[in-house]
């Protein structure tokens, strides 16, 4: 089972080169790493250790929703699956991700294939978002903590695409949240809760 070795080798590398976070979101203000980002550190160390990423669409979801100015946007959930290929021995290791994204044309489903095989190589890789070569470059501060945005987690549960993408919003929301706001969190969830499993009957319907 050489592909471990393939990922673990990869690993070691992105670990000491990283990916920052030189994008920005200017409608929410947030620093990220595009997938083009990714493609470029990820692609000639894949190319290197011999390991292949081969990916597989399990489903799409596709909503329409209306944006404050009465445009349309089109809302994509994609499951995939994404076979880690060892190029040595043929071994493989598969891992399973999802990636949710909106756009105003056709490029809602391209978007979300991407953030889904970016996702899955953040997980895969644990890629850091900056390189630590040399422990004297750094000088470590402490700030105060930062308290979590209660308002872009119940964002979150509200726009929850699939009940597994529920759940796994509301886990994330329980570890986050102390208990004085479990009650909301449990309200937001399972209104929206009820609302995928009224959608689901419509279709079955």
């Amino acid at each position: 089972m050489n592909v471990y070795k393939a990922i673990n080798k990869v690993q070691a590398a992105l670990a000491k080169s990283g990916i920052t976070k030189d994008r920005r979101n200017q409608q929410q203000g947030y620093n990220f790493r595009g997938i083009d980002d990714v493609y470029n550190v990820l692609s000639p160390l894949l190319s290197e250790h011999g390991l292949c990423i081969l990916p597989r669409m399990l489903s799409r979801q596709c909503e329409e929703r209306q944006t404050a100015k009465g445009g349309t946007l089109f809302y994509v959930t994609v499951e995939a699956e994404f076979d880690f290929v060892c190029a040595e021995d043929g071994s493989k290791h598969t891992i399973k991700t999802y990636g949710e994204a909106m756009d105003s044309g056709d490029k809602a489903t391209n978007k979300a294939m991407s953030a889904a095989y970016k996702y899955a190589a953040f997980q895969a890789f644990a890629i850091p978002t900056e390189g630590d070569n040399d422990a004297d470059a750094h000088t470590h501060e402490l700030s105060a903590k930062r308290s979590p945005d209660v308002a872009a987690i119940l964002r979150g549960i509200s726009g929850s695409a699939t009940l597994e993408i529920l759940r796994a919003n509301y886990e994330q929301a329980i570890q986050m949240l102390d208990k004085t706001h479990h009650g909301v969190i449990n309200k937001a969830t399972n209104a929206r809760k009820k609302e995928l499993e009224a959608a689901q009957q419509e279709v079955a319907a």
